[in-house]
């Protein structure tokens, strides 16, 4: 698998079509995304005021707040998220207006699944700072593009959440991360936010690692790696 399904990205969807917002979510959580999803344009701007996303999959016909001020709010606030617009409407001044309105991507309906992958992924690249090639610290060498991960020179294979976790930890370099946050970049806000499931992702992350133990516990603050 190809570096951009190593790297975890938040996107949130703005449709008001329920079936496709959530067949859009479902598709993109198969391919590793954490997804959001809300069906109205003041949903969209209570979320995006909230958490952190690296896209925004945006309708432009969206209920309550009309998609287009959702967009001139975005790039008024001088937020990272990149924005892929979708719209029926398949005409050039149509497509033109979008984009002056400061949307990074324009998608008409009916689209191919594939082809909105593709632009996702292409605007995540865009919306965060590249990784350097590799991560490393405490001996501990980690590859996003071949997904690869090594100890002191053995290689250790990690699942999915695993690899992530490691990833978050290693590019705080040294600091601590809070489960929180934790929760936040390598999840998405369907997750119980009361879960155990970082402890116990962790846990199996330790173990894969082996000793000397090199992740640590900050009571009351989260972790790190030293």
């Amino acid at each position: 698998m190809g570096a951009d399904r190593e790297v975890v990205v938040r996107i949130l969807i703005a449709e008001d079509e329920r079936m496709l917002a959530d067949s859009l979510a479902e598709g993109l959580r198969a391919e590793a995304l954490a997804v959001d999803v809300v069906y109205d344009g003041d949903t969209a701007l209570e979320r995006l005021g909230v958490n952190d996303y690296d896209v925004l999959v945006l309708d432009r016909d969206l209920p309550v707040v009309h998609g287009d001020d959702v967009c001139r709010a975005v790039v008024e606030s001088g937020a990272h998220v990149r924005v892929l617009m979708l719209t029926a409407a398949c005409d050039v001044p149509a497509r033109v207006a979008g984009l002056r309105l400061g949307a990074d991507d324009y998608l008409t309906k009916p689209f191919a699944f594939e082809e909105l992958v593709a632009r996702v992924h292409a605007l995540a690249r865009r919306a965060r700072p590249a990784d350097p090639p590799t991560l490393e610290r405490a001996g501990i060498r980690l590859d996003p593009a071949r997904r690869e991960v090594r100890r002191d020179g053995r290689p250790v294979p990690l699942a999915r959440k695993e690899f992530g976790l490691l990833a978050e930890l290693l590019r705080a370099d040294g600091a601590v991360v809070s489960a929180e946050e934790l929760l936040e970049k390598v999840w998405d806000e369907h997750i119980d936010p009361f879960t155990n499931t970082v402890r116990v992702t962790l846990m199996k992350l330790r173990r894969k690692l082996g000793e000397p133990a090199v992740i640590e516990t900050v009571p009351g603050a989260g972790y790190r790696i030293r």
